[in-house]
């Protein structure tokens, strides 16, 4: 039997590497960017999360259009507007055009998730999804392990501009390859028909629940998807913290120089790759294909790894390098081991031409936070000249995560179609 659906998941992962070099530039370019555009702390906070205003804005709708027009199509166009966004970022001359820049960014990539989560629905059957929503998931934090020393060496040579314009670059040559690669099973025409079979034997099996549609109403009405997209929320307020200040957190609180404070951060970040592709994506998958409750063994992973994320409180009281990496890269481990299988819960309990609209609900949740996350920690910094009432924000929002994956998603299933309205 042929694999072409694994040639899917890694394209798709190698889609969100590419997006995430655009994401960790910034924070990289922390430094250069206040030197040329004069910025305070805060006003860095806010430039920060200009990128998740229009991405958050766009979600909900987004998850309609992918339903309708498909992944191929949605795809297409915004791979090529985020490799727009890219150069425009490296040739303003001022603030302002920057800021547009980042907000291009933010419309150019906000299919990208929920696309993700609809493309694997599609690709793989249930016991194989979340190693598969692993590949593009552990693409983020692999992402930052190499992008932000990778990057950081590069603006330290040649200056900041040109470390956007080498993103815009790659962005334009995935969009190239995205262009060329991707359909879905249904629409290609080298697939094997026993990996056909293998795809779709499952979906065969509810194809009277693939015509059915929920709408955005009913789902947002959903304690499943209330709860999911709560939990998710937790998890990328941590990451777009540690996304955005972490080598700031590095370099400012813990007095490493710049050089290294990009060496030091990608080590969270590569431990995250790991325990996200070995915990959240093979484990679980082997662990339900030997007979274990797929339900119960996604949950226990979704609480425990957003447990572990706790740890960030651990580095607020940190006072050397090593001991701060340990406890971030504990909490950042623990949100990725949770990750894919978070990713992987929409094609799982949604009416199968719904799954781009649950993923829409759960990304702007996501991105909700992604906007908070960098301007809240800027106000708390510039008023206590630390990181400590940062993170402890951060481990709040975490247990209220929790308690949501817990009282309110409930059972990974199936939810119950939405009944027509009659009379």
């Amino acid at each position: 039997m042929q694999r072409r659906r694994w040639r899917i998941a890694w394209l798709l992962g190698l889609g969100v590497l590419v997006n995430y070099f655009d994401r960790v530039n910034l924070s990289v370019s922390h430094d250069a960017l206040v030197t040329t555009f004069g910025i305070s702390t805060i006003a860095f906070g806010y430039l920060s999360g200009a990128y998740n205003w229009t991405y958050a804005l766009c979600q909900l709708p987004i998850g309609v259009v992918l339903d309708k027009l498909g992944i191929r199509r949605v795809g297409r166009a915004s791979s090529f507007l985020w490799s727009v966004a890219s150069f425009a970022a490296a040739v303003t001359p001022n603030l302002g055009g920057f800021f547009a820049a980042r907000l291009l960014l933010g419309v150019g990539e906000a299919p990208t998730f929920p696309a993700n989560a609809k493309a694997i629905g599609l690709w793989f059957p249930q016991n194989e999804r979340s190693f598969a929503t692993s590949l593009f998931d552990s693409a983020a934090k692999f992402a930052s392990a190499i992008g932000v020393p990778v990057i950081g060496i590069l603006l330290l040579k040649v200056g900041w501009r040109w470390s956007f314009a080498l993103t815009g670059v790659v962005s334009l040559l995935y969009f190239l390859l995205f262009w060329i690669i991707y359909r879905d099973p249904e629409d290609d025409l080298k697939l094997h028909e026993a990996e056909r079979e293998h795809i779709l034997g499952e979906a065969n099996q509810r194809r009277e629940e693939a015509a059915e549609s929920a709408s955005l109403g009913y789902l947002l009405r959903q304690r499943k998807v209330l709860g999911l997209a709560l939990g998710f929320g937790s998890y990328n307020y941590v990451f777009y913290l540690l996304l955005t200040w972490l080598p700031t957190y590095l370099s400012s609180a813990l007095h490493i120089d710049l050089l290294h404070s990009f060496l030091y951060t990608g080590v969270p970040w590569l431990f995250a790759t790991v325990t996200d592709l070995a915990v959240g994506g093979w484990l679980v998958d082997a662990l339900v294909r030997r007979g274990w409750s797929g339900s119960r063994v996604r949950k226990v992973i979704l609480v425990g790894g957003t447990a572990f994320g706790l740890g960030i409180m651990g580095a607020a009281h940190a006072h050397t390098p090593m001991r701060a990496l340990i406890w971030i890269s504990v909490s950042i481990g623990g949100l990725a081991a949770a990750a894919p299988v978070g990713w992987s819960i929409p094609s799982l309990i949604a009416p199968r031409s719904s799954v781009g609209r649950v993923g829409g609900i759960i990304n702007f949740s996501n991105q909700i936070s992604g906007i908070a996350a960098p301007i809240v920690t800027g106000y708390l910094v510039a008023a206590h000249q630390s990181f400590a009432w940062a993170f402890g924000v951060s481990a709040i929002y975490l247990l209220i995560g929790i308690a949501g994956y817990i009282f309110l998603l409930g059972k990974i299933e199936p939810m119950r179609a939405e009944q027509p309205v009659i009379g």
